[in-house]
C-alpha cells in the first residue's frame, strides 16, 4: 500500500467526531469558501440543481442556497456526523429562507452515487485532497455535469503546513502529513480528464499560533488528522515530541509560529462533445432549416 494512501475509514471517522465543533475552528475554510463565492459573481451562471461535494457542516451549501434560491440542493459528504451537524443548521435556515428542496448524501467523493449529466454545477471546497485518485475522481466529476455545466472547487498544494512538515523531519520514521497535487498537475487533470478552459490560481494563506500544541489541536479540532497509511498507529513519544517542538520553535517569527496554507482555487467548464458515441465527428455549424 502506497503510505500516502488515504484511510478513508479513519478520516470518516475523524471528521465525525468534529463535527459538533467543527464551525467553531474551521476558520481557514470558511475565509476560503468565502473567496470562492466571490469568485462566482464573476461567472454567469443560474444552475438549477447544484451538487456541493464535501459539504461538511453545510455552511457553504447554505451560502449557495442564499445565491441561488431556486436551485435543487444535494449536499454530499464522507462523514454521517457532518450531516447530522448540517441537517440541524438547515432546519431552521428552511424556517428562515423557504422550502428549497435539499437532499444530503452521505458517500465519498470518489464514488459519486450521482446519475451522468445531472448536474448544473459541482462545488467543492477543501475536500478533493483527500481523494487517492485525483484524476479518477476530476473524471466522475465531468460525468454527472450536465453539458456547459461547472466545476468549482478549492484545494491544498504542496506548500500546505510546510512548517510543520519541516519540523516533523527527522523525528521519526512515519508519516506524519497528507501529500497535496500541484495547481499546475492539476490543470492537466482537469483537461485530460474533458473539462475544457481550465482556469487555475493560488494564494497562501498563513495562520499564527502560540505553541506547537495549538497547531496540532486545531487540525485535530476539524478532523483534519494524518489518515495516511503510513501514519503511526500510537502516540508519539517525549523524545519525538520534544524534537518536533524544538524544531518548530526554530521558525517563530514575531513571537508566533506560522503554520502556511497554499490555497488552489480552480474551476472548469464541460464542453459539448466533439463525437458521437460511435466516434463520428459533431461539427457545428449556423445553418437553419
Amino acid at each position: 500500500m502506497n503510505e500516502f494512501e488515504i484511510d478513508k475509514r479513519q478520516m470518516r471517522r475523524a471528521f465525525s467526531r468534529a463535527a459538533p465543533n467543527y464551525d467553531a475552528t474551521a476558520v481557514l475554510q470558511r475565509e476560503v469558501c468565502a473567496r470562492m463565492l466571490e469568485r462566482l459573481e464573476y461567472i454567469k451562471l443560474q444552475p438549477s440543481r447544484i451538487l456541493d461535494a464535501g459539504s461538511g457542516t453545510g455552511w457553504g451549501t447554505r451560502q449557495l442556497m442564499a445565491k441561488y434560491p431556486s436551485a435543487q440542493m444535494i449536499a454530499l459528504d464522507i462523514a454521517i456526523g457532518m450531516l447530522h451537524n448540517a441537517r440541524e443548521h438547515t432546519g431552521w435556515w428552511k424556517k428562515l429562507f423557504g422550502s428549497q428542496q435539499s437532499t444530503m448524501l452521505c458517500a465519498d467523493v470518489e464514488a459519486l452515487p450521482i446519475a451522468a449529466n445531472s448536474l448544473d454545477m459541482v462545488w467543492s471546497n477543501l475536500a478533493v485532497q483527500w481523494c487517492n485518485d485525483l484524476p479518477a475522481t476530476l473524471g466522475d466529476l465531468h460525468r454527472v455535469l450536465k453539458v456547459e455545466g461547472l466545476l468549482m472547487f478549492s484545494t491544498f498544494g504542496p506548500d500546505t503546513l510546510k512548517e510543520l512538515r519541516q519540523a516533523f523531519h527527522g523525528v521519526d520514521a512515519h508519516n506524519h502529513l497528507n501529500r497535496f497535487a500541484d495547481m499546475h498537475d492539476i490543470g492537466d487533470m482537469l483537461s485530460h480528464g474533458g473539462f475544457a478552459e481550465p482556469v487555475m490560481d493560488m494564494e497562501y494563506l498563513t495562520l499564527t499560533y502560540d505553541d506547537v500544541r495549538s497547531v496540532l489541536q486545531d487540525l485535530k479540532a476539524i478532523g483534519a488528522n494524518n489518515a495516511t497509511a503510513g501514519r503511526g498507529q500510537g502516540l508519539m513519544g517525549k523524545h519525538a515530541w520534544r524534537q518536533l517542538v524544538e524544531n518548530y520553535e526554530a521558525l517563530r517569527r514575531d513571537g508566533k509560529l506560522p503554520a502556511t496554507y497554499e490555497v488552489i482555487y480552480g474551476h472548469a467548464w464541460k464542453p459539448a462533445p466533439k463525437k458521437t458515441a460511435d466516434g463520428r465527428a459533431i461539427i457545428k455549424t449556423d445553418f437553419k432549416l
